[in-house]
């Protein structure tokens, strides 16, 4: 048996000795299997249901011998927001560091997983000013890592090798977690919690509050049809340094309640992400469960600097030219 990830069955974690006892005594209880896996058991192979850890096989997908021969789908109760968050966030933090931006995403698991913090970014940015605030109201350890230019036009030939078809986003954003993922791993910390999946969910993006109807609803789905991309580039890049993302946010009971919300209600009152504000105003001050930030590219300046290096290279008006010329060389 080789397991990448956890597992957990009913709301209860397994450890290895739990996980062989279950398989001897019915393999088929994969199928009910939640927690962020890749699992090898005698001739088969089996990935969680949303596919959060990188393996072999489709997201949720049983193959033995070479077929298909069943599908992970953990039960899908129905829980209120705030109890299906807080189950979340505790079946995956009794080990790992949270990665800890300063917004409410990142600070409201910070504030329920009660782990050690890191955050990154380059010299006086956004990110590291606002993470300092949420860790010292939360009283909780943060690692601080300043990114310097050097470190930036290091990894970018790294980032833009990993990642297929690169976009400017994919490595803004790449970038950012090559560097929280680099850092995670010298601290000694395999897990890293993260806030990933919140905007596609609840409704982060700006456009949201502009649509309605039947075309907010697609936006919705379109957007978390796009996850599976957004985990294969960040796992990657993550798994190179020996590190794999945890997602609170993708967890099966998150999901579930979210889906139980209507779109409207998510965006409610030109308020983005709404019904996780709410919840996070049981374990953050209201300032910074209201809290507006920047994506992640932005926050840490990484992208300013990605920007700066492409002008220095004579790239002075397409950041896209500039990653195409690396990628050639």
């Amino acid at each position: 048996m080789h397991l990448t990830g956890w597992i957990e069955l009913d709301g209860k974690p397994l450890s290895k000795e739990e996980l062989r006892e279950r398989l001897l005594q019915d393999s088929g209880i994969v199928t009910r299997f939640g927690g962020e896996f890749y699992l090898e058991f005698g001739s088969c192979a089996a990935r969680d249901y949303y596919g959060i850890i990188q393996g072999p096989c489709p997201a949720g997908t049983i193959i033995c011998d070479g077929s298909v021969t069943g599908f992970v789908k953990p039960s899908c109760p129905l829980l209120p927001l705030a109890d299906a968050i807080r189950t979340a966030v505790k079946l995956r933090s009794d080990t790992g560091i949270t990665a800890l931006s300063g917004g409410v995403d990142s600070a409201l698991i910070a504030a329920i997983a009660r782990q050690p913090c890191l955050v990154v970014g380059m010299e006086g940015c956004h990110d590291i000013r606002q993470a300092e605030k949420v860790a010292n109201i939360l009283d909780l350890s943060l690692h601080v890592r300043v990114i310097t230019p050097e470190d930036v036009a290091k990894a970018l030939p790294e980032v833009i090798s990993l990642i297929k078809d690169p976009s400017p986003v994919d490595i803004g954003i790449g970038t950012t977690l090559y560097f929280v993922a680099e850092t995670a791993q010298k601290l000694g910390y395999e897990r890293i919690l993260t806030g990933q999946g919140a905007d596609e969910i609840f409704g982060g993006y700006a456009r949201y509050l502009d649509a309605s109807g039947d075309i907010l609803n697609e936006m919705f789905a379109n957007d978390f049809a796009t996850l599976a991309g957004q985990r294969r580039r960040d796992q990657g890049i993550a798994g190179t340094k020996g590190t794999c993302l945890s997602m609170p946010y993708l967890d099966v009971r998150v999901v579930c309640a979210a889906d139980a919300i209507p779109p409207a209600d998510r965006v409610q009152g030109n308020v983005r992400k709404k019904p996780l504000r709410e919840v996070a105003r049981q374990y953050l001050p209201e300032t910074y469960a209201n809290y507006e930030k920047k994506a992640m590219q932005y926050g840490t300046g990484i992208w300013k600097e990605i920007k700066r290096i492409a002008r220095q290279n004579g790239y002075h008006s397409s950041v896209s030219d500039f990653i195409a010329h690396i990628r050639r060389t």
